[in-house]
Formats: C-alpha cells, structure tokens, sequence
C-alpha cells in the first residue's frame, strides 16, 4: 500500500513538471530536488534498496550535465538546461542506476516522435532554432521504468 501512495507522489510530481515544463521551458528546483532523497527513501524503506538509487542519482545527473556542457561547448548555445539534469538525477534515485538507459531511450524516442508528427502536422522539418521541452519526456520516461522498477511489470505491458 504504501508503494503504492509512494508511486502516487510520483506521479502527481511528475505531472506538475510536466505541466510548467511545457509552459515555461523550466523544471522548479522546489519540485525536482525534493523527489531525489524522496526516492531514495522509498528505495531503502520500501525496496531495501541503496546503493543502485545512490549510483542512479549521481550518474543520471553527471551525465546530462556533461552532454550540457558539451553541447554547450560544441554549438555555442544552451540545448539543455540542468532542470533535465536534475529530473534524471531524481529518476536515478527513484528507478536505480541500471534503468538509467531505459529512462533516456523512452524519453528520447518519445521525444523524436513528438518532433516528427508536430512537423508533419505543420508541414515543415524541424530545423537548429526548435525548441522543445526534454522534460516531459524524460518524466515519461521515468514513470514507465518506475512502474517497471517497483511493481516487476512486464516492460512491454507498460511501454
């Protein structure tokens, strides 16, 4: 029961980031930070789990902040703000360090079709100046391989 309630806060903060990721291009620390020892605390509390979310913390934000940088580096312009970084850190936490990878290609896929059926829809390729909000999808991202993490789903039944 209680993994359930747990699975619930998730959600509803996952909505919520959604929701002002989408209007602003923004994911409020007040919402992000707090889910990462909040899913650590499930983890140990509910799964007895620890060092995988502690790995998945501290990996999934490393790694966002690094293609940030990078990008940054390469192109001249922001292509990711650390929001995302933050949002995948707290997934790391939630789901542990080995769903990392699923997290990024649900988040990505889902993120590419997006872009290709809004360019359909409006008749025009995506170009270098489109912009769209990656924390949607990484929050998608995150609730499917949470689902997969905590209740042993088949990942095809919730893909």
């Amino acid at each position: 029961m209680l993994l359930h309630f747990a699975t619930f806060l998730l959600l509803a903060a996952l909505i919520a980031l959604v929701w002002t990721d989408t209007q602003s291009f923004r994911l409020p620390d007040k919402i992000t930070l707090p889910l990462i020892p909040a899913g650590l605390a499930v983890n140990i509390v509910l799964l007895d789990q620890i060092w995988s979310p502690l790995i998945g913390a501290a990996l999934g934000y490393g790694m966002l902040v690094s293609v940030e940088l990078g990008y940054r580096y390469l192109r001249g312009i922001d292509g990711l703000g650390r929001g995302d970084a933050k949002l995948l850190a707290a997934g790391g936490a939630w789901c542990g360090a080995w769903m990392l990878p699923v997290i990024l290609l649900i988040g990505s896929w889902t993120a590419l079709l997006y872009v290709f059926l809004v360019g359909l829809a409006e008749r025009r390729a995506p170009d270098q100046t489109t912009a769209i909000a990656f924390g949607p999808w990484i929050a998608y991202g995150i609730f499917m391989a949470w689902f997969f993490h905590a209740f042993g789903a088949p990942f095809q039944l919730v893909f």
